[in-house]
């Protein structure tokens, strides 16, 4: 790998802000193979050099890859002047990582939203050239048909043309289903449940290829993923 700044290298990792970094640097709080380094500019390899902060050991990453519990009325944004983001939920260290969210929830829908700094990842997500599968809980008026199942299959045209990839309506019983997409059109599911006559009440995301909402971290909750995670990302359910 080519070599870095001792501060970017920090920095990077969500340690602190350069500027901070800066003057924990001087105050020979890092090390750099078990001998301390005061020169923020000081340059490592961070596939050869270990680096440690108060003896703790900071691995490097280029990419990062985070779920987030999204809770209904935050906006899927990494910024808004007006209106709580996603981003606003994290702690200071993780909003350091430049990270953005992977597609959107529209701020009425909760649920399973990905963040990570890497566009490549996020596009393989989106896109619909890779089919990946995302599934939503949904409550709706009324109650979904048999009717509704074969026009989600079929593939349904909205209102104003749109014609949207044949997708799954799973019915759950009274005003409760699920829908599993591998397109993301803006607010789909709520458009084409609308087109069936079933307003959406309710609708939470549930799962991303075979990567499921971890469900213990509640409301505006977040972890890491690791390598497995994110095989499952790609991997039908």
């Amino acid at each position: 790998m080519a070599l870095m700044r001792l501060d970017k290298f920090l920095a990077d990792q969500g340690v602190a802000s350069r500027k901070e970094l800066r003057n924990i640097i001087r105050q020979g709080r890092v090390s750099v193979d078990g001998k301390a380094v005061t020169k923020p500019e000081t340059k490592i390899d961070s596939d050869v050099n270990r680096v440690s902060l108060d003896g703790d050991i900071i691995s490097y990453s280029k990419y990062r890859y985070f779920m987030i519990d999204k809770p209904c009325g935050v906006v899927t944004a990494t910024e808004d002047k007006k209106q709580k983001t996603v981003l606003d939920l994290l702690s200071p260290e993780m909003r350091r990582m430049d990270l953005f969210p992977v597609g959107r929830l529209d701020k009425d829908t909760s649920g399973l939203l990905l963040l990570t700094n890497d566009g490549d990842f996020a596009h393989r997500v989106i896109s619909p050239k890779f089919s990946v599968q995302k599934r939503y809980y949904a409550e709706v008026e009324g109650e979904p048909t048999e009717a509704d199942e074969k026009a989600f299959k079929n593939g349904i045209e909205l209102r104003d043309g749109l014609k949207c990839r044949p997708a799954e309506l799973v019915r759950l019983g009274g005003n409760r289903c699920e829908v599993v997409l591998t397109e993301g059109k803006y607010h789909q599911v709520r458009r084409m449940l609308a087109s069936c006559g079933k307003p959406v009440t309710v609708l939470r995301r549930l799962s991303i290829g075979a990567l499921k909402l971890d469900e213990n971290l509640g409301e505006g909750g977040y972890r890491e993923l690791d390598e497995n995670d994110l095989c499952k990302v790609f991997s039908p359910e």
